[in-house]
């Protein structure tokens, strides 16, 4: 059995030497255009893009971080708990909302190879060429910060906005 903390819990993973050190440049090209891609789109949606994100690509870190900080924002933890399950929580959620989510999921998982064209019709239903164009850039940019907290075992619980 691993080896358990003084509460009786598993020990957390020790982090793996990731970029942020080592190469910082090659970290803070992948977060630097985020300010930029993110103007015009709203606080709230963003944070559900991000915890959805987070929670496709099983960043633990990322999840804590920005679950934290919609909670910190006012976001409701009921929101929060049911985007997993957004498609049988709608309701919960405005048609822009489902519509970002739907892309965030469509651009990370990319089963079929590329965001289906009816997932694409429905998001730019919503959202005009600019704030879309600032959403893929959000969700790419997202997936890529993700893929750096996965690779390298990033440990929640840590972050000064962590729940």
């Amino acid at each position: 059995m691993d080896s358990l903390d003084s509460l009786g819990r598993l020990r957390e993973h020790p982090p793996r030497p990731g970029p942020a050190e080592p190469a910082p440049r090659a970290f803070e090209a992948v977060g630097r255009p985020d300010a930029a891609a993110k103007r015009g789109l709203a606080p709230v949606l963003l944070n559900l893009v991000k915890i959805r994100a987070a929670q496709i690509t099983h960043c633990a870190l990322c999840l804590d971080m920005h679950s934290g900080d919609a909670l910190a924002a006012g976001e409701s933890a009921g929101r929060i708990l049911r985007l997993g399950a957004w498609r049988e929580s709608m309701h919960f959620y405005k048609a822009k909302e489902i519509a970002a989510i739907e892309l965030t999921e469509a651009i990370t998982v990319r089963t079929d190879g590329s965001v289906p064209d009816e997932v694409y019709a429905r998001v730019a239903a919503e959202f005009d060429e600019s704030e879309l164009a600032r959403l893929v850039a959000v969700i790419t940019m997202l997936n890529g910060r993700n893929g750096f907290g996965v690779s390298t075992c990033l440990v929640p619980g840590h972050c000064a906005s962590a729940i």
